[in-house]
């Protein structure tokens, strides 16, 4: 092989590399999100019982262990804010490996694709100076 099919193999390569970067970063994205949503249905059958002094059984693995109802729900919104937090990482840096790939493809950056939506203390704030 002379250095110039190197090169093309090589940014070949490289761009391959990044996409499936991007890739595997978006599923991880879903598989977070589908256990994410488990957790919500389990929060909302949890909360439509009658009495919290009962215990319900938890799934660890293969095996059900009863917990109070009131720990579980504890766990599981421990969980939920983990996921949330691993979702939103998740998706900054998949901006960030999009805009390089992008990058490597010789694509211009995408517009507003960076943007953020705002707190709910800005909303407030813009809507008392709109007011």
């Amino acid at each position: 092989m002379d250095d110039e099919s190197k090169q093309v193999l090589a940014y070949l390569t490289e761009i391959e590399e990044a996409a499936e970067d991007v890739l595997s970063t978006k599923q991880q994205i879903v598989d977070l999100d589908t256990k994410r949503n488990r957790n919500r249905e389990a929060l909302n059958a949890l909360r439509n019982q009658m009495s919290d002094s009962e215990k319900v059984k938890v799934c660890f693995g293969n095996i059900f262990i009863k917990f109070p109802k009131s720990k579980t729900k504890e766990m599981i919104q421990k969980d939920q804010e983990q996921l949330d937090k691993e979702i939103n990482n998740l998706r900054k840096e998949l901006k960030d490996k999009v805009g390089h790939l992008n990058n490597l493809q010789g694509k211009p950056d995408l517009r507003g694709y960076s943007l953020t939506p705002l707190s709910s203390d800005e909303v407030t704030a813009i809507n008392s100076i709109l007011k």
